[in-house]
């Protein structure tokens, strides 16, 4: 058979059409004689493929966002839909409800007459919230906050920290971050091309009782990370996953090295409310010389335990806050009115509580207590060693103890606390998350004998928690 041309008599031609001769496509095309021709289409798929390929390295994400890893949230979301742990305690939320005049308030507005409580509010937030934020901020760190320019409304606090590192952060900036640390402060730096540098709290003991005061930063190792390049630090304080609480002391070691070094402070206490007597939570920005260099961030989500509400604040000096508008303006310009309206009355009636007991900002540490403590006895109970915390609703337990009770093998996680959380799961129905997704590369090791447990949860979850160790316990004897 020919390769070259077909007459027409010899083929039923209608079109276009493809033939396949041993590896070669071919198409026939009638030319203008009557003449069907047949052209090699090898070059053409060729030609389409390396197109493709060239498409695909064009539109690849932005080298700044790495290779697009899902964070543990997502992986371990899945996992619980997979497996259906009986009792979560790796996410941290209520499983119980919140305040009742915190909900109230949300179903009086979606139903109200007026209109405008469900339209587009004020972009850096909404009148009656900023309002009621510089009220509740204002005597706690000794300042009149100006609520037109020093406060901003954002999706969250994880918003709030986005605005406040995309609007400081530029390319080569280097920013320190202690380790453990939120996830996304790592990939938000790098985002803003910046440069983040890592150290790490480390426990001054590992056996006996622990408790997150005994996690500290080495001064000097803190001091050599900061050089003219650094742009910004960030501190967690109620910290999250350790609970600590940073002391007086060590908030001025870092206070001064900022002032030395003309370096900005991103601080996160979205657990403020949440320090357990006797500790006290201090805010860096009250230290001499630090409301000029210090963005503060708060939750909603935190402070009236509605995480799903996502509405969170950044406060600070009005030169550092213009920065953020810029970012948040550009991002998401506004924040959903009526959720804002309700925290806004929810504040209102907090603050006309303010020096009661009753308070939620005092009676809710008071409320998760006696949950922290029965977790920390429980997990000792099970073969844990706890470290206490002094804030917050987290337990890091290191669980080496019980190593060789549990089968790690089938896990092919690269790090211990991610295969050994995923067979506890499995094993026990208790879900908890590995710690080393709070550490840089370089450090993960720090996190790998631990476990993060989270305890603001119904007591009879707790309760149920507790049962399905100790029978696993007995079952691994």
């Amino acid at each position: 058979m020919s390769l070259s041309t077909y007459s027409s008599s010899n083929v039923s031609y209608d079109g276009p059409i493809k033939i396949q001769l041993g590896q070669s496509w071919f198409t026939a095309v009638r030319s203008q004689s009557g003449v069907v021709e047949l052209k090699n289409l090898n070059i053409a798929f060729r030609n389409l493929s390396c197109a493709a390929n060239q498409m695909t390295d064009k539109f690849k994400l932005p080298a700044r966002y790495g290779a697009g890893e899902k964070s543990v949230w997502v992986e371990y979301i899945q996992l619980a839909a997979e497996y259906k742990p009986a009792v979560n305690l790796g996410q941290g939320f209520p499983d119980y409800h919140a305040p009742q005049h915190v909900t109230k308030a949300l179903g009086e507005i979606a139903t109200s007459e007026n209109p405008l409580l469900n339209q587009y509010t004020r972009g850096f937030g909404h009148p009656s919230l900023i309002q009621n934020l510089s009220k509740v901020y204002s005597p706690l760190v000794g300042r009149e906050i100006n609520p037109q320019n020093e406060i901003l409304v954002t999706y969250g606090a994880y918003e709030a920290l986005y605005s406040a590192i995309l609007g400081h952060v530029e390319q080569g900036d280097e920013v320190i971050v202690i380790e453990p640390f939120f996830d996304c402060y790592d990939f938000m730096i790098k985002s803003a091309c910046g440069i983040p540098r890592f150290i790490a709290l480390n426990p001054k003991k590992t056996s006996g009782t622990v408790t997150s005061a005994d996690w500290v930063l080495d001064e000097k190792e803190l001091e050599s990370l900061f050089n003219p390049k650094t742009k910004m630090i960030i501190v967690n304080t109620p910290h999250n996953p350790l609970g600590k609480v940073f002391t007086r002391q060590e908030l001025e070691m870092i206070a001064n090295l900022c002032k030395k070094h003309n370096v900005l402070c991103l601080s996160d206490e979205v657990y403020e409310w949440m320090a357990y007597e006797p500790v006290e939570h201090i805010r860096i920005a009250t230290l001499p010389g630090m409301w000029e260099r210090t963005i503060t961030v708060g939750s909603a989500g935190k402070t009236f335990s509605v995480t799903g509400w996502k509405t969170g604040w950044a406060y600070g000096p009005a030169a550092l806050m213009l920065n953020l508008q810029v970012v948040h303006q550009n991002c998401v310009y506004t924040c959903c009115t009526p959720i804002q309206e309700a925290i806004a009355r929810s504040f209102d009636y907090e603050l006309a509580r303010r020096d009661s007991p009753d308070c939620y900002f005092k009676s809710l540490a008071r409320e998760l207590l006696p949950k922290r403590d029965f977790l920390v006895k429980t997990l000792r109970e099970n073969g844990f060693n706890p470290t206490i915390p002094e804030a917050g609703y987290f337990i890091v337990a290191d669980w080496t103890k019980l190593e060789n009770k549990i089968d790690l093998s089938s896990e092919s996680d690269k790090y211990k606390d991610y295969k050994f959380t995923k067979k506890f799961a499995k094993e026990t129905g208790v879900l908890t998350i590995p710690p080393t997704a709070f550490y840089s590369e370089g450090h993960k090791h720090l996190g790998e004998n631990f476990a993060r447990f989270c305890f603001i949860k119904k007591d009879e979850n707790l309760n149920l928690a507790g049962k399905l160790m100790k029978e696993w316990n007995a079952k691994n004897q």
